[in-house]
């Protein structure tokens, strides 16, 4: 099993549990955490949703190696975007509170799935990383969106652009995490978050979390389809797959500077 899930007292706790790969989730993770999140919010006994992941990170992303293993057959680019932006759309409208608990790194995808979350902890030592250009791709999962919006458009293109690691000290004082928590007191503090939100008033934190999503993601869904035609002529273009080669066999890359589109893909 690629997630572990453990209820207790109105938590859900999902745990991505992919060890060896640094929590890094292939399609089949990808579509079964979905709809986890999406089938919670008919389950009156549910009233708060926990991500985190197991050992050392958090969820590092799409696991290239998978995608590779599969000769590149796994799924189309679309398909893989839209269980990418099906799971962002299911934390983001759920009707329940959803934290993550960030214990390590959170990268690619995987900070997209954090960031989506409605309060976010992350350990002193975990960090945020977008290292899509690195392998010729661009964030996904609503990351565009997600980060400008809260630290604004320079410092998200010098994540975006550069693959800046962000520790979580900095990204707490940037506001695009909640709070930047010491590792050995995450889960108690996760928990009694998690605690006080499961005994409060599912309709009024709904409908707060409604109104909050509704002011501040005005350019989510929009920003959703920009990424899922960019990333789709990306994942089939020669730079990913020189990125993901050269990822794979711990090399540099040497992107051969594919001419742009002359007109906009959106």
């Amino acid at each position: 099993m690629s997630l572990l899930v453990d209820e207790e007292r109105g938590v859900l706790r999902i745990t991505i549990d992919r060890q060896a790969r640094m929590n890094a989730v292939d399609l089949a993770t990808m579509s079964e955490l979905g709809e986890l999140i999406i089938g919670a919010e008919t389950r009156p006994e549910v009233r708060v949703i926990v991500l985190t992941g197991a050992g050392k990170a958090f969820c590092t992303g799409a696991d290239l190696a998978a995608a590779a293993a599969a000769g590149g057959n796994e799924a189309s680019p679309e398909v893989v975007m839209d269980r990418a932006n099906d799971v962002v759309r299911a934390i983001v409208d759920s009707p329940l509170p959803v934290i993550a608990q960030v214990n390590g790194p959170a990268a690619g995808v995987g900070a997209s799935i954090a960031l989506a979350a409605d309060l976010i902890y992350a350990a002193d030592t975990a960090y945020l990383l977008l290292p899509f250009t690195s392998i010729g791709l661009m964030p996904d999962g609503g990351a565009s969106a997600m980060v400008a919006a809260a630290m604004g458009r320079v410092r998200a293109a010098e994540l975006a652009l550069l693959g800046a690691r962000l520790p979580a000290a900095e990204a707490a004082a940037a506001g695009l995490i909640t709070r930047c928590v010491p590792a050995d007191r995450l889960s108690d503090q996760v928990e009694a978050v998690a605690a006080q939100l499961a005994a409060g008033p599912r309709r009024a934190l709904q409908l707060t979390k409604v109104a909050i999503n509704a002011a501040t993601l005005t350019q989510l869904d929009e920003a959703l389809a920009r990424e899922k035609t960019g990333q789709s002529e990306l994942l089939t273009s020669a730079d990913f797959y020189e990125g993901m080669t050269a990822m794979l066999t711990r090399r540099p890359p040497h992107f051969d500077g594919a001419v742009l589109p002359t007109t906009d893909p959106v």
